[in-house]
Formats: C-alpha cells, structure tokens, sequence
C-alpha cells in the first residue's frame, strides 16, 4: 500500500454498507481496500489514499450511514505493518515474546494496532477482524518481550479508553506450537 492514510466506517446493517462504500468512493479520490459483512450482521468499509480524500470519504459514508453507524475513524499517518497484517496467511515466526490484543470492535481494534506499531519495534503479526469472532477483531505481534510489552500496553489503553476492551497478554516464551495458532 502506498497510500499514508486509511479510514474505516463500521456499521450494523449490511445494506448501510453497500451504500456507505458507494458513498465513500464518490466523495474522494480514495481506493477500496475492503468492504464486506462481518460477523454478527454488521459491514466495515475501509479505503486509503491521501489524508483530505480519506478524511472526506468518511465523513461522505458517516452521513450516509443513516443511523446504523458503530465507529467510524480517519487515520492519516497509518504505520504500514497494520494493512499489511490484515491480509496476513503466513505462519508466525517461532521466536520472541507474543503479544495478543482483543477488541469488541472492529475499528478500536485498527486503531490500537496503529498505537502498536508506532509505540515499539514489534512486528505485526495479523489483524483479524471480525470473521468468526463474534463481531470481535483481535491484534498479534512479535518482538523482544520488553517492545511487545510497550506495545500491548499502547493498544491496550486505546481500547480500554473507548470501553472496548475484551482481553490482552503478553507471552514472554510461548511455546513454539503457540505460533502455529498465530494464523
């Protein structure tokens, strides 16, 4: 992705999301990232480009939404690693401490995986969100234990301070079978 900027609608109805998407994309210069139902009957749209097309997407989709909007968010400087992780397929790397967050949202849960990335040197691992989760979405990340440490606790209070905190841990030393449910 060579665009510096994403923004996310999250809404309750999957019909908000066809005409939330088409509204994002005719309000700005933006490209679809993602656009799909999820888990518990809710839809998330997602587009990147640059910063004011981004930002005029969303706030073209937020109205569109006609009441069915959850959460909705900009993020202008997005740290790479986080769009990368949510089309993750491979295996973790069996080697330092594992850090898991856990969101009820879809888009606290982006967020926070931003905060991570930019809080210490850890490697995103995946961000899923939403599929087979209950409407949930959850963040891993690799690292020395005291970088996935300083970037759980970042995620982990952006998510507690939206009151969307599910649970979050570190593993210093999993066991190296633990990687293989990474994915």
């Amino acid at each position: 992705m060579t665009e510096k900027s994403i923004g996310m609608v999250e809404l309750s109805s999957v019909v908000a999301g066809f005409l939330v998407a088409d509204a994002a994309l005719k309000a700005g210069n933006v490209r679809l990232v993602l656009s799909r139902s999820i888990c518990s009957g809710k839809y998330m749209v997602l587009v990147a480009g640059d910063p004011s097309a981004v930002q005029s997407a969303i706030a073209a989709a937020s109205e569109a939404a006609n009441g069915c909007l959850i959460d909705s968010f900009v993020i202008t400087n997005i740290h790479p690693d986080v769009v990368l992780a949510m089309g993750r397929t491979s295996v973790a790397p069996p080697e330092g401490a594992l850090g898991i967050l856990e969101s009820f949202n879809v888009a606290t849960l982006i967020k926070a995986a931003d905060a991570c990335a930019k809080a210490a040197p850890v490697q995103l691992f995946e961000v899923r969100v939403a599929m087979a989760l209950g409407g949930k979405a959850f963040v891993t990340m690799v690292g020395d234990v005291s970088a996935v440490q300083t970037a759980v606790e970042a995620g982990r209070k952006i998510i507690a301070d939206a009151g969307m905190l599910v649970n979050a841990a570190v593993l210093p030393r999993p066991h190296k079978d633990v990687y293989r449910e990474v994915v």
